[in-house]
């Protein structure tokens, strides 16, 4: 059989079986309403319940304060489309950075359009926004502030803690996406100074198709969708009961683990980076040194086109990314990498290899192994 190893951890990780089970049970048998009134309905109630209690205890805030969407990118439709709407008589003007997820700056190109001024922060060759910037950026207009924790291409970590003191006495909104560091990376105590935050189950070993928004509890936004009133008005329609069960059971295995996870995430990023380094000629590691996640790595082999390569390592059952997976279809230059001012040559031959805890030494090696070969290969073939 032939040896796999997945390193496309930041694009989606695979369900835990413990998870697997209890949306399995979820659909076949706690398959009820959670607003109907029976006892299936009633069964389907407590397990949003728990749900909630779960992940507000990992998080350190209260229960009513968690919202469950349909992922990272609802989570930032709502919480960034719902806050400027909300507070759009006190002012129109939003501040991000240039690095953000697409569901973000997209959702920003939007609001524009709708007669919002945003501020598109730059930021250093680490990938990381400037604290400085960010106070320069804020007028007497600014009513939300959307920054994201963990650079979902390079790993930088910004520094929403910082950020947040400045902000905290200013009645501006905080937005941040802590989609890639949920479950890598602790996150500020009790979310001090963050008023929304969103999260996805399928980045931390959960299902596809559920994740959370936090909501300070007194922050009043506007939904984006009305119906039924689900989700205390914020987010009408059916939950998504298997989903959500799944995502508990994920954050109880994950809490249970965080220390010995990240340090496995840890150590295996820095074999490979180091392997990397000292096997391969004219690389270039992308993902700063200090101040970046435990799982992410990002390395531009010159000389080779990083899709020819991902394909060349797929076809020994090792998988990788060029980038940010919601985007990479669209043959478009990372607009992560360009804004840390890096060269044409270094954006066009990056890769992201992505960690989990269940990556061993042997599948590093592995992969330094074919990596070396393939990459010497490639770059022979190219001379030619």
């Amino acid at each position: 059989m032939r040896k796999e190893v997945y390193l496309d951890n930041s694009a989606t990780t695979k369900v835990l079986k413990e998870v697997a089970e209890e949306v399995y049970k979820a659909m076949l048998e706690d398959y009820g309403n959670p607003s109907s009134l029976h006892n299936k309905g009633l069964t389907a109630e407590r397990t949003l319940r728990e749900a909630r209690r779960v992940i507000s205890k990992y998080l350190g805030v209260e229960e009513k304060e968690i919202y469950f969407t349909s992922g990272g990118t609802e989570s930032n439709n709502i919480a960034i489309k719902g806050a400027a709407k909300t507070k759009n008589r006190k002012g129109k003007h939003i501040i991000t950075t240039c690095v953000e997820h697409p569901s973000v700056l997209e959702v920003c190109g939007e609001l524009e359009k709708a007669g919002f001024k945003v501020t598109y922060l730059p930021v250093g060759e680490d990938g990381i926004v400037r604290v400085l910037d960010v106070v320069n950026a804020v007028k007497e207009d600014t009513v939300l502030i959307s920054i994201m924790h963990v650079n979902n291409e390079v790993g930088s970590i910004q520094p929403v803690e910082e950020i947040a003191e400045f902000i905290k006495d200013k009645g501006i909104v905080f937005h941040v996406d802590a989609v890639q560091s949920f479950g890598k990376i602790n996150l500020p105590l009790g979310l001090k100074g963050i008023s929304l935050l969103s999260l996805s189950a399928h980045k931390v070993y959960g299902p596809k198709g559920v994740g959370a928004l936090f909501k300070r509890e007194d922050l009043k936004i506007e939904p984006l969708v009305n119906g039924g009133g689900q989700e205390r008005g914020l987010r009408s329609g059916t939950e998504n009961v298997p989903g959500i069960r799944g995502f508990c059971k994920a954050v109880e295995i994950l809490e249970k683990n965080f220390s010995i996870w990240t340090e496995i995430m840890k150590n295996g990023k820095e074999r490979l980076k180091r392997g990397i380094i000292d096997l391969i000629e004219d690389v270039v590691i992308n993902t700063p040194a200090e101040k970046s996640a435990p799982h992410i790595l990002n390395v531009s082999f010159l000389g080779v086109k990083a899709e020819v390569l991902l394909h060349a390592l797929e076809n020994h059952g090792i998988f990788v990314s060029t980038g940010s997976a919601c985007s990479s279809h669209k043959k478009i230059k990372s607009h992560v990498l360009l804004a840390m001012g890096k060269k044409e040559e270094e954006v066009e031959s990056a890769v992201r290899f992505s960690l989990s805890p269940f990556i061993s030494e042997d599948d590093i090696d592995y992969t330094l192994e074919i990596l070396k070969t393939q990459v010497k290969e490639l770059r022979r073939f190219k001379r030619r």
